[in-house]
């Protein structure tokens, strides 16, 4: 028993190179991500049912005499059957394509026993397609995991083999051969074949985090190239912008060119095929004019869909990005050869239409808020920090690989925090809960980004939640500590959130142990717009002052100061009395 279980572990390892080899290839992709029709249906069922076939070709010969050494066994005796590893691949056609993938894969390897012959035939070409059944029905109580755990599928492949060796003695009548068949191949079939769904799906789970891990860096790179070029796609195309663009994204990108046009020319070219271009040449091309009326990504894989036309360029990756819903242009990733494009590079080309559209279009309703009658909500709708979404929108693509219930969580938040900033600019002035709130739900989201590296803190009297507040005006005012006052701090940094009723007034305190304000810009921060670094919050702090002062009087607006022990303090104040608590009757 021990030397036939040590056989059919070794040609297992064969088997399991071959389903290693499938895990690579795309189409495999759909089945991982149960994109299954018809026809990738019976794709699926016939290709486990050959890796059946194959499992059965692997196993070994048994007779009651002999345990067989051949390892391409054509035909058996009629008082041979086999041990083998078929099984592998009937329950995991079942575990990832379902019921009928299942059914027919098993059915395709019991109909290749039965022609095999011998005592187990007829009860193998039985039990095969039940078998990929009922691991389809299994695989319907775990349809929420993209991929079952390998232990549970370890477990679920014990039973295999035990079924199949049931099927087989009700089969045989339980005569005196198959009994002593069954005893020595069962229990090393069980180990083996257990344990070949177990490593298989483990090859499926490392294949999954490796396209992640790929995935996310594909992400991460068109994020960072989206922040490089989007200064310049904001400022409006021309040629002088799409030169610009087109020289970052060679610069930043594997392709051999780049070009950048409107609707309808071309407005610049780097890289090979430069000096063949005309700038302002209008756009001829049938796939380039169809990914401007259709807005979709389009492949050109000759030169003939290429312009401008070179020897040297043989394909292109045509890529439509919008601007309110409206083609406004086209960036084009030229390449020597079709085979350079990759999956990769069609995945990027998607991911940066997606970044720049949004960008872009998120850039013209900042320009049309700058058309609406009350300034102060206009302000109040771009404060939204683009780097703050851009941080938080790599956190929860880190956080998808290594913690999924924060990434969900994480993205709630966000949204959560996005439908805020919109509902809370219907009204100049909002109670102090929702303010709490808003601010609550960017909190959340900090957070979670950093952990235990920061604290955050809010005391707050009570009887104060109907007091009237700008809308917006805590968030930004935090946010400020953390990005300016806390950047240095790697722990140990906290802001602390203070509420307190002083007469008529309540007094609202913002502080952090920070490395302070300069002396120099004590003065000016929140009187006049100022504009730092990346990310940079000065103005908005400054939208934040105005507001105050337009809408509650001079005495709201913000005062800064420094802490005797460290950091920085800034302080301001709204009326408790009948201005204040007019919005108990909202």
């Amino acid at each position: 028993m021990e030397q036939l279980a040590l056989v059919l572990f070794e040609r297992m390892g064969m088997l399991l190179i071959l389903m290693f080899i499938l895990t690579r290839i795309p189409l495999f992709r759909n089945i991982l991500d149960r994109d299954i029709n018809l026809r990738t249906g019976i794709v699926f069922a016939v290709l486990f049912g050959l890796i059946g076939i194959v499992g059965t070709y692997a196993g070994v010969a048994v007779s009651p005499e002999e345990t067989g050494s051949a390892f391409w066994v054509t035909s058996l005796a009629p008082d041979e059957m086999m041990a083998h590893s078929a099984l592998i691949g009937i329950v995991m056609a079942g575990l990832l394509g379902g019921v009928y993938v299942g059914a027919g894969a098993g059915l395709l390897t019991g109909l290749h026993a039965y022609a095999l012959g011998g005592i187990a035939g007829v009860s193998y070409a039985v039990s095969s397609p039940l078998i990929g059944l009922l691991a389809g029905f299994v695989a319907r109580f775990f349809y929420e995991e993209r991929i079952i755990a390998p232990i549970k599928a370890m477990f679920i492949g014990v039973f295999a083999p035990i079924l199949q060796m049931g099927v087989l003695l009700i089969v045989t009548t339980s005569s005196e051969t198959a009994i002593e068949l069954v005893n020595r191949v069962g229990v090393p079939m069980v180990i083996t074949n257990s344990i070949g769904i177990a490593i298989f799906v483990a090859m499926i789970q490392v294949a999954l985090k490796e396209e992640e891990r790929a995935a996310a860096l594909e992400t991460q790179r068109a994020f960072t190239i989206t922040e490089m070029v989007l200064p310049h796609l904001k400022q409006g195309l021309s040629y002088e912008t799409a030169r610009e663009t087109a020289a970052i994204l060679l610069r930043e990108l594997q392709a051999d060119a780049v070009g950048v046009t409107d609707t309808e020319r071309i407005l610049a070219h780097a890289g090979i095929g430069t000096s063949r271009h005309v700038p302002g040449e209008s756009i001829v091309t049938e796939l380039s004019r169809k990914a401007i009326r259709t807005g979709t990504i389009q492949i050109a894989d000759n030169r003939e869909q290429i312009q401008p036309h070179h020897s040297d360029l043989g394909a292109a990756i045509i890529v439509p990005f919008d601007q309110s819903g409206r083609t406004a242009g086209l960036i084009k990733l030229y390449f020597r050869s079709p085979k350079q494009i990759r999956k990769v590079e069609v995945e990027f080309a998607y991911g940066l239409r997606k970044l720049i559209s949004s960008q872009l279009t998120s850039a013209m309703g900042e320009k049309l808020e700058a058309l609406m009658k009350d300034a102060e909500l206009r302000v109040l709708q771009a404060q939204i920090n683009p780097h703050f979404l851009f941080n938080t929108l790599n956190s929860i693509v880190t956080l998808i690989r290594i913690d999924p219930d924060h990434a969900r969580h994480m993205t709630v938040q966000l949204g959560q925090f996005m439908r805020m900033n919109l509902t809370m600019t219907q009204s100049p002035l909002v109670p102090l809960y929702r303010e709490m709130e808003h601010l609550n739900t960017y909190l959340e989201i900090i957070r979670i980004r950093f952990a235990d590296q920061l604290k955050v803190e809010c005391v707050s009297e009570p009887n104060l939640e109907m007091v009237l507040i700008p809308p917006s005006t805590l968030q930004p005012l935090v946010e400020n500590s953390i990005q300016h006052g806390l950047k240095k701090k790697k722990n140990g940094g906290w802001v602390r959130i203070e509420l307190k009723r002083e007469g008529d007034a309540v007094r609202i305190t913002v502080e952090d142990n920070g490395e302070g304000i300069p002396g120099v810009l004590l003065d000016k921060l929140g009187t006049v717009p100022m504009r730092g670094g990346s990310g940079s919050t000065g103005l908005g702090v400054h939208n934040v002052n105005q507001r105050l002062i337009s809408l509650l009087g001079p005495e709201a607006s913000l005062t800064y100061g420094n802490r005797n022990e460290s950091g920085a303090r800034v302080t301001f104040a709204v009326p408790y009395g009948e201005r204040g608590m007019e919005g108990r009757s909202q």
